[in-house]
């Protein structure tokens, strides 16, 4: 007999499902990937593969033998996507084992901790990925030049665009802004040619933007948070950079680092996220304000990451005072 599962109204029937939409983010991730491997090489594969299984592993294990589920959920998506996210946040040198520690975390920790897939509170991959980084900090800043295609730790090694930014910034040097590429070699990945590339994921800035647009054209995201960091971003740098040119210009910040990445794939994350458009616009443009401020006062060179998991804490209050309307309110 088929179980009778009864729901309040109203009923919406779509095409949508967990599995649609994972695996749609996978696909969109492509072009990264694709141009990542013909940058870094072997390295890029066993990062990113390690991760991939790492995670799946790591899902089946805990729900077979701590959750004791029956139905296993390492087939919707959800674990192969933070296994991919994760490892395009990673450096192409960082050794497996550091990989399967911040697999753990991401799916032990930042996901089946709050019971799995739907009711995690934080982005787990960047909850695997700030574990990582709080913990083995040398082997998590340390960034190969691309072209060792068939090299993977033994590997050259240099200061990435944000660490010159930051390092203007702290010695007041605006001279130090020149070695920084042009717009258009951020854009393709050329940046990073006899200097420090970042992570796998942000090399390319077009290949990001190209996923992107094939997720705006399955409707797997909308264009309020990603457009909402991005301009807030562009907004503040344009200002700071005109008040004091020791800052980057805008164009130059947002194609740097992990900011598209995040912006795109990280912060538009279902569950972490607001469900209004409103609430949407006010999550990413927090995100922004952060992300600068901690490029250019915090610790680290790179902001993105923290910034969505602070405004990841934000958003059941966001969700609280901007509520979607009820199907049949009579508009006041």
């Amino acid at each position: 007999m088929n179980k009778l599962v009864v729901s309040l109204s109203p009923h919406a029937h779509g095409n949508d499902s967990v599995e649609r939409n994972m695996y749609g983010v996978i696909i969109a991730l492509l072009p990264a990937l694709i141009v990542s491997f013909c940058y870094f090489g072997i390295g890029s594969v066993i990062v990113c593969l390690s991760s991939v299984l790492s995670c799946v592993f790591f899902e089946w294990a805990i729900n077979k033998y701590i959750l004791r589920r029956e139905r296993n959920t390492i087939l919707d998506g959800s674990a192969a996507l933070t296994g991919l996210l994760l490892g395009m946040n990673l450096p192409s040198n960082l050794p497996v084992w550091i990989i399967i520690i911040g697999a753990l975390f991401a799916i032990g920790v930042g996901k089946m901790t709050f019971g799995g897939l739907g009711q995690n509170i934080f982005n787990p991959a960047l909850v695997g990925r700030c574990a990582m980084l709080v913990a083995f900090p040398a082997q998590m800043t340390t960034w190969p030049v691309p072209g060792h295609l068939l090299d993977y730790t033994d590997v050259e090694t240099g200061a990435t665009p944000l660490a010159l930014m930051k390092q203007a910034i702290k010695s007041g040097d605006v001279g130090v802004l020149d070695q920084l590429p042009d717009a258009f070699s951020l854009l393709l990945g050329e940046h990073s040619m006899g200097g420090g590339a970042g992570t796998i994921g942000e090399i390319c800035g077009l290949a990001l933007l190209a996923g992107f647009a094939f997720m705006l054209w399955r409707r797997i995201i909308t264009w309020h948070i990603p457009v909402s960091i991005i301009g807030t971003v562009f907004l503040f740098s344009a200002i700071m950079h005109v008040i004091n040119p020791i800052y980057a210009d805008p164009t130059t910040v947002i194609l740097s680092g992990g900011l598209l990445l995040g912006a795109i794939f990280m912060a538009t994350d279902y569950v972490t996220s607001p469900m209004t458009h409103r609430g949407q616009l006010v999550y990413g443009v927090c995100i922004g304000l952060l992300t600068i401020i901690i490029r250019n006062w915090g610790a680290y060179p790179e902001g993105m990451s923290f910034a969505i998991l602070i405004m990841n804490a934000f958003t059941p209050l966001i969700n609280n005072y901007m509520k979607p309307k009820r199907f049949g309110e009579v508009a006041k």
